[in-house]
């Protein structure tokens, strides 16, 4: 059962973890702000049911659950055993009625109903991956928001400096799959979107995507993956 746990966790969340273990409520400082931010991206509304896929430990929790109030619904979604065990502590510790958590890979989890809004925070196995959001995307409704954070590789000075040190960072805490970060690695999501806005933040390292999920995704999602194999 550890061996599994271990396999389905990758090394940055399994140092995480230990750091955190006595802290259910703990996020990195700056990053508060930008959770903020994607909540707000995300128009959510009272009684609005929205998929936090990759949660991690729950760090968007607390944003969500307020934009839904208690009329609504989050359902994070988290491949790691011992990650959902941690965010299960955070719905926990703040009695959050309208949050939940399960456990399973994006790619196969299942879902019941329809949901108003997605956020992929820090979930690049999601967010670039095509399996992924065939699973999710047919449980949102057309027109629901979809927001995605992440690193990205920049141009000019600061990417010479700041584009190794993501790619190395990535390749030796993440999953062994994890798509290293390119210069636009929202460009699926893109596809699937209507009026996908980006604002780049830390020297344009990182992104905040935010759009409404187009009526003809699914079409537009095979275009975008087959063009992507054919470049």
């Amino acid at each position: 059962m550890q061996r599994e746990s271990d396999r389905l966790t990758p090394l940055y969340a399994r140092l995480l973890l230990r750091l955190t273990r006595p802290f259910p409520n703990f996020d990195v400082a700056f990053i508060g702000p930008l959770r903020a931010r994607a909540t707000q991206a995300m128009h959510l509304r009272a009684g609005d049911r929205v998929l936090d896929v990759g949660c991690g430990i729950g760090g968007s929790f607390l944003f969500l659950a307020d934009a839904v109030g208690p009329s609504g619904e989050v359902l994070g979604v988290e491949i790691s055993p011992a990650t959902v065990a941690h965010a299960q502590r955070r719905i926990e510790t703040n009695r959050w009625t309208n949050v939940h958590v399960v456990q399973g890979a994006a790619q196969t989890v299942r879902l019941a109903g329809w949901y108003d809004g997605l956020i992929m925070f820090g979930a690049p196995d999601v967010y670039a991956s095509a399996k992924a959001l065939e699973n999710i995307l047919p449980h949102l409704r057309v027109g629901a928001r979809i927001v995605l954070f992440g690193a990205r590789t920049t141009n000019g000075v600061a990417g010479k400096l700041l584009n190794p040190m993501l790619k190395l960072a990535v390749s030796k805490l993440s999953f062994a799959t994890t798509p290293l970060p390119d210069a636009e690695p929202w460009h699926l999501v893109r596809a699937v979107t209507e009026n996908l806005e980006i604002r780049e933040y830390f020297f344009g390292a990182m992104f905040l995507a935010a759009g409404s999920l187009a009526q003809n995704w699914t079409a537009a999602l095979k275009d975008a993956v087959t063009n992507k194999s054919g470049a």
